[in-house]
């Protein structure tokens, strides 16, 4: 015979059950009333306050940081991935890690030694591609963590940068003098072309899909950003000051590039026609790295000396925000599938997690 619990009962405290009920219903109102107040008081937890602010004041952008469970990882790229974690590579520890946005860490090592992967992308068949620039090869990633790496055909190809192309293909940057090249590869690991760079010694950094159908790199050492087209033509677009060395390159919401200069310390947006603005960061020698599609849809950027993410709306205005660990050198930037934005602090050891507020000024 199967015992049925009976149901939830107040306790008899003699009083009649009119009675009773005339206390419920006062307590009732009372909540009622006090509602408001519990609201304003369940805002003010300790995740949300002051978290950057300092003063008193809730926090605009309140930052978390997550320790790598290992020392000296140094976290460097990180993207969003098909499974809904974060994926980002750990440059000197030669490791691949998965964070969820609950914290949870997951790493993968990777069986080249001295591979320094760099940067990674979601490829088109759903796993994690990513170039070794120490070890030479293209790497990929499934979500179960099986690695496969296909070695380039120069020795010293220095493969840096990755990303998906309108045409299906994964297409690499190949940054130091032995290679100086634009390289693609089928999902399939076959090596289709590797196009050589106009000028020796550019260094091909950050590359990115365009909104037109070509793919658009940028030049460290040439001072330029480039465009390639899918049957391998090169153009070059020359800054407009000398020494910038442009680093990684996006495409924001507004269907132009942007870009950040790490020793001009500007951040620089471009139209596919080659006309460029730049805006100087407000903190001085701050050296801006990465460049990123925030959760709000706006532009984010990581100052490796500056120890801040900085934000770039379409007018120009700039927000940084100051990384809670000193020295943290951030890095990569991600949007998260929890509304966040999501980096990386390559000596800080640590994973960072940005919580964007509405913004009420607006795109412009």
């Amino acid at each position: 015979m199967t015992a049925i619990e009976p149901a939830h009962q107040w306790p008899d405290d003699g009083t009649s059950p009119t009675v009773r009920g005339s206390r419920m219903m006062a307590i009732a109102r009372l909540l009622r009333s006090l509602l408001p107040l519990l609201l304003v008081l369940g805002a003010l937890t300790p995740a949300a306050a002051r978290a950057d602010d300092g003063d008193g004041r809730l926090c605009r952008y309140c930052i978390t940081e997550f320790p790598l469970p290992r020392p000296n990882s140094t976290p460097l790229v990180i993207k969003l991935g098909p499974d809904g974690a974060l994926w980002f590579t750990e440059v000197f520890a030669d490791r691949i890690g998965r964070i969820t946005p609950a914290g949870v860490v997951t790493e993968f090592s990777l069986p080249t030694p001295n591979a320094a992967p760099l940067d990674l992308t979601v490829g088109p068949d759903g796993a994690l591609w990513f170039a070794e620039y120490g070890g030479n090869n293209i790497g990929r990633i499934t979500l179960a963590g099986a690695i496969t790496e296909f070695p380039l055909p120069h020795p010293n190809s220095t493969p840096a940068f990755i990303t998906v192309g309108p045409d299906g293909n994964l297409w690499f940057t190949e940054r130091e003098s032995g290679g100086n090249r634009i390289g693609r590869m089928t999902p399939q690991g076959i090596l289709l072309a590797e196009y050589p760079l106009p000028v020796p010694g550019s260094r091909p950094a950050g590359i990115v899909a365009g909104p037109d159908g070509a793919l658009w790199f940028t030049e460290i050492a040439g001072n330029r950003i480039g465009r390639i087209t899918t049957d391998g033509v090169i153009t070059e677009f020359p800054l407009p000051n000398p020494n910038s060395s442009p680093n990684v390159i996006t495409v924001g919401p507004d269907r132009n590039l942007w870009f950040v200069e790490f020793d001009g310390n500007r951040v620089g947006r471009m139209t596919v026609r080659g006309e460029i603005v730049e805006y100087p960061i407000p903190t001085p020698n701050s050296f801006p790295t990465v460049i990123a599609v925030g959760p709000d849809r706006q532009l984010w950027f990581s100052e490796f000396d500056g120890n801040r993410i900085g934000r770039i709306r379409r007018n120009g205005v700039i927000t940084e925000v100051t990384v809670p660990t000193p020295n943290s050198e951030p890095r990569g930037l991600a949007s998260g599938p929890d509304g966040n934005l999501w980096f990386a602090e390559q000596a800080g050891n640590n994973i960072g997690r940005l919580q964007v507020r509405p913004d009420r000024g607006g795109d412009d």
